[in-house]
């Protein structure tokens, strides 16, 4: 298929509010082979490197000192289900590209949404004028990068039919009406999207990657004796369609049904200072937030984050060790590499309790005098890149799950973590767990639910006393927002213990 023919597939966007199964159920968009070289991408996106080099020789024409070139296609499908009946569906595309100047640590930036010689000139021409001085860089011979594969897949979404996305649908319908007779409604969404990205640089690295992703959100809510309950799971990756097996897709009604019936159970949790465990997976996110941002390295070399002047100092216990990580296989943040051309990695930023790192892009990384980390990241070529996480979380730890919970009189297990917020430069956060259990005497016992936890990023890491040796990283769908870019990322944490949390509950 010819790039003008696959775009003119993708971007016919189709929209299926309140249509009728019947005619749903014929809709399959066309398929297509994944790029598999560098030839590949320059066909789809219409351009060969004379074109390329020559937008780079403008961009560069008023004296930058680096520009680069972020070609993107995107496509994405969603189906929502409600109360068993599917009631919208639509694709979305876009395609573009951008052109990027750096002058110092300033940044020029320019994007289109038509692909030709012509309009690639005009906007290297406009982000060109971050700079003005004399003298011209000269553009580098252009060399592929050969990147890894953390995401392998075997069917393209391209591939797959409307009806088999409908399927599962009324499969995880069926099993979650089945588990319970308290529920009463249901709200299924899947979603899934294609990423196609190519990026040249004036130093020469030129590279393209093919990254799919999927979501499929499970919600209901439960009614007995007069009262109601809502809750919900959700599964993510960077996967495709054989990753939905039969048991997968059991497990999602299971997990949903299930966490929505506990809360008949549940109390509202105390309130105080106390000690608080973390459960392994999802709760990972108060790591992304109350810690993970402010080791961000633009937040740094701004000086606003709290850790700006703690690096190689002590910020937690020795067992304590914290990793940011673009290589785990088909999870949901990882990248074969990143909004600047560099491949993905592993970087710790807490190794042994000491701060060793902080995440960087280019613009960080020259600043500090160091090479990037593969964390420039953007949410599409409207936006320049800027220092983001992937998959952060926290190694594996000397103690047992057990031991953590047996060790602790009294406090608070939060399980499910919904969402949370932190100002960057104090590093204070707040969080709302939806359900969770009471401590006492050393072991778990009532369910709690509508626990706000309030504390400080840097104070909390100091206070992990004790880490588990079951880490887990999370199962669904989380994407992070930063000066006003979306991005997918991914979090883990082994069980692990806070000495003491603010938590806001019930007085009792």
């Amino acid at each position: 298929m010819t790039r003008r023919d696959f775009i003119k597939a993708g971007t016919a966007g189709i929209i299926l509010a309140g249509m009728p199964l019947t005619l749903s159920n014929c809709l399959k968009r066309p398929g297509s082979a994944a790029p598999k070289n560098l030839g590949d991408y320059f066909s789809f996106f219409g351009v060969d490197e004379e074109i390329i080099r020559k937008t780079l020789e403008t961009a560069l024409s008023e004296g930058g000192d680096y520009a680069d070139l972020f070609f993107e296609y995107s496509t994405g499908n969603s189906v929502v289900m409600e109360n068993n009946t599917v009631n919208r569906a639509y694709i979305e595309s876009s395609l573009g590209m951008g052109v990027r100047v750096l002058k110092g640590d300033k940044t020029g930036y320019s994007f289109t949404e038509e692909i030709s010689p012509e309009k690639m000139q005009s906007v290297a021409q406009t982000a060109a004028k971050i700079a003005a001085s004399p003298g011209q860089k000269e553009v580098k011979p252009l060399k592929e990068r050969e990147l890894p594969d953390y995401y392998p897949i075997i069917t393209r979404w391209e591939d797959v039919s409307i009806k088999k996305r409908i399927q599962m649908l009324e499969f995880v319908n069926h099993e979650m009406l089945k588990r319970d007779t308290r529920i009463q409604a249901t709200q299924l969404n899947f979603t899934d999207n294609e990423r196609l990205i190519l990026i040249a640089t004036s130093e020469g690295v030129i590279a393209g990657d093919y990254q799919p992703m999927t979501r499929f959100n499970a919600f209901c809510v439960a009614e007995a004796k007069g009262r109601r309950e809502n809750n919900g799971f959700n599964l993510s990756a960077r996967q495709d369609i054989n990753w939905y097996t039969r048991d997968k897709l059991m497990y999602l009604a299971r997990e949903a049904v299930k966490r929505t019936v506990a809360l008949f159970d549940a109390v509202p949790a105390p309130a105080g200072e106390m000690p608080v465990v973390l459960a392994a997976g999802s709760a990972g996110i108060l790591l992304h937030e109350a810690i993970g941002h402010g080791m961000e390295a633009d937040f740094n070399r701004k000086g606003i984050s709290i850790f700006s002047d703690r690096m190689n100092k002590k910020v937690a216990e020795p067992f304590v060790s914290i990793v940011d990580d673009g290589t785990n296989l088909n999870i949901r943040g990882s990248i074969n590499v990143d909004d600047e051309g560099i491949p993905g990695q592993k970087t710790f930023l807490v190794e042994n309790g000491i701060l060793r790192s902080y995440m960087h892009d280019r613009i960080s990384a020259q600043y500090y005098g160091l090479k990037p980390t593969g964390n420039g990241r953007r949410e599409s070529f409207k936006y320049p890149p800027q220092p983001r996480m992937r998959n952060t979380y926290m190694l594996n730890g000397p103690h047992t799950f057990e031991e953590i919970i047996h060790s602790t009189p009294r406090g608070i297990y939060a399980d499910q973590f919904l969402n949370g917020e932190v100002h960057i430069g104090a590093g204070d956060f707040t969080f709302y767990v939806k359900s969770g259990y009471m401590i006492e005497n050393g072991k778990l016992t009532q369910p709690v639910k509508d626990i706000n936890i309030i504390g400080n990023g840097p104070d909390v890491l100091s206070k992990i006393t004790m880490v588990a040796n079951d880490l887990k990283l999370a199962e669904g769908g989380w994407t992070c927002g930063k000066g006003g870019q979306s991005v997918p990322v991914s979090q883990g944490i082994p069980t692990c213990k806070v000495s003491s949390i603010t938590v806001g509950g019930k007085n009792i």
